[in-house]
């Protein structure tokens, strides 16, 4: 045990000789497993953090969550002349949904309305996402709150003008202000101020709750009325924790064909777009990614791993006058396969330390310029790059170092001569 601690020892101690001894060709076999092992975890790292970043945005909805609408937010084979025959979902269906589904905790109203511009005396802000909800949708979406509240039930049934904004709503309106309570002016009528969202960050599906207001579903309709082809109305069912997801679907699907009269062999004149699908779906991009930059770094790691091959074998021819003394004077084949291959595996191993530290400061500077997304170098992401570096110079080494290990002593310093 000892004698093989004493090789490695002494190979190692070799091995880095080698590299002080040739400053020049060692900067240059590091650059190149720099540039691939920097280009691999740098885009994973980046798809990792995006990835987090959707599924955070996510977090708030459970993933079961359906949209019943007359539109469906994936790809359908119902051609768009039929979906354009389709009624819109009605404030009747969104009652009679809420009292006849027994496995659906929350039903929750809701219009796709156009920007507004929302005015506090001289101060306004325009293009304001506006949010036209019943007021079951702060259970469904877990709403949190800095300030004040929700409308509830009865403001939402009676259309109460009240109006729940946004963080960057009230800091562009009010600034040290207390918002709550005061009386902002929309759709040319004054609302009263009665909760203030907490701050989120950039939205990665839509607009961020910063720059959205709330306000009861019921008002807009009371004021435009149930026919306005400018908005979509669309039913939001979140089930109750243990319900059957499929069989909910089947029953909401049944009721509703059977509250819309729809015969036997009628197709559905509606959609239901499922959470878990969109998840699915954001999955599946996910992984083409880390594919793609795989492919693209793969083509940088495969050119350092040349690169490191090349020098070896030049190294080998070089050194081979010494190889030849050293095995004359007793060395093993091992002492001389351990003594290059350590040299690669080294070389290998600063390159992939330095790629690492190159990404761990990109993201730094990255999360310091960019708001509201936080570039994460994860423990995984490092091993994979030190593991990987560590093994393309072990597999970059060996032939070289075989070759060097089986030369015979008295050829190897004729040729060296």
């Amino acid at each position: 045990m000892l004698v093989y601690l004493r090789l490695f020892k002494e190979s190692f101690s070799f091995a880095i000789n080698a590299l002080r001894t040739n400053k020049l060709r060692t900067f240059l076999s590091l650059l190149g497993i720099t540039i691939g092992i920097f280009s691999i975890i740098a885009v994973l790292a980046a798809v990792d953090s995006l990835d987090r970043q959707i599924k955070s945005q996510l977090s708030g909805l459970d993933s079961n969550t359906m949209y019943l609408a007359k539109f469906s937010f994936a790809p359908t084979d119902v051609p768009r002349w039929k979906r354009e025959q389709f009624p819109e979902v009605s404030y009747n269906e969104y009652k009679y949904l809420k009292s006849a589904v027994p496995d659906a905790e929350h039903v929750a109203y809701q219009l796709f309305a156009r920007r507004e511009t929302i005015r506090y005396e001289s101060k306004s802000v325009s293009s304001v996402n506006t949010v036209v909800v019943s007021h079951e949708f702060e259970d469904i979406q877990a709403l949190e709150f800095s300030k004040g509240r929700f409308y509830s039930e009865s403001e939402s049934n009676t259309g109460k003008a009240v109006v729940v904004i946004g963080d960057e709503i009230a800091n562009s309106l009010f600034g040290t202000l207390e918002p709550l309570g005061k009386k902002v002016r929309l759709y040319g009528q004054k609302f009263t101020v009665i909760g203030v969202v907490k701050k989120q960050g950039s939205g990665l599906f839509g607009d961020s709750n910063d720059i959205s207001i709330f306000l009861p579903a019921n008002y807009v309709r009371n004021r435009f009325g149930d026919n306005n082809k400018n908005m979509n109305h669309i039913v939001i069912i979140k089930p109750k924790a243990n319900a059957d997801i499929d069989e909910l679907k089947a029953d909401v699907v049944q009721k509703l064909r059977g509250q819309r009269g729809l015969k036997p062999d009628d197709i559905d004149s509606f959609f239901i777009s499922v959470i878990s699908g969109l998840q699915n779906a954001i999955d599946s991009i996910i992984s083409t990614l880390n594919i793609i930059g795989w492919v693209i770094s793969g083509f940088s790691l495969l050119v350092g791993g040349f690169g490191i091959a090349n020098i070896m074998f030049v190294s080998v021819r070089e050194r081979t006058s010494l190889i030849g003394i050293q095995k004359s004077l007793g060395a093993k084949n091992k002492f001389i396969l351990f003594q290059f291959l350590f040299e690669a595996v080294i070389l290998s191993f600063l390159g992939g330390l330095i790629g690492v530290v190159m990404v761990w400061i990109v993201s730094l500077v990255a999360n310091t310029i960019v708001e509201d997304f936080t570039f994460v170098l994860s423990f995984g992401n490092i091993f994979l790059g030190f593991g990987l570096s560590s093994l393309i110079g072990l597999i970059s080494g060996v032939i070289p170092a075989i070759s060097a290990s089986r030369l015979d002593p008295v050829e190897a310093i004729r040729t060296g001569m």
